[in-house]
């Protein structure tokens, strides 16, 4: 099961995870992925400059793990078959 480190570098988690990007850009107006400043940035530090803290932040982190990890099960199990 993959855990994301809330200090990963924007960048760094749209290059490893690519399925990502999308949800981060509509449903929490991540629109700095393509930013130079996403280079720079942690995900914890987008997120606060984006006004989600606390409980959204969180709740956030877990929907990014939800979708990073069903993709690595799709991965998983097709391997398999």
């Amino acid at each position: 099961m993959v855990t994301i480190d809330p200090a990963i570098n924007i960048s760094e988690l749209a290059l490893r995870y690519p399925e990502v990007v999308d949800f981060l850009i509509y449903e929490y107006g991540f629109h700095c992925i393509g930013c130079f400043v996403s280079e720079f940035e942690s995900l914890e530090e987008g997120a606060s400059v984006h006004g989600i803290m606390g409980e959204d932040f969180d709740n956030m982190m877990k929907q990014i793990e939800n979708i990073i990890n069903k993709k690595v099960q799709k991965s998983d199990s097709s391997l398999s078959s």
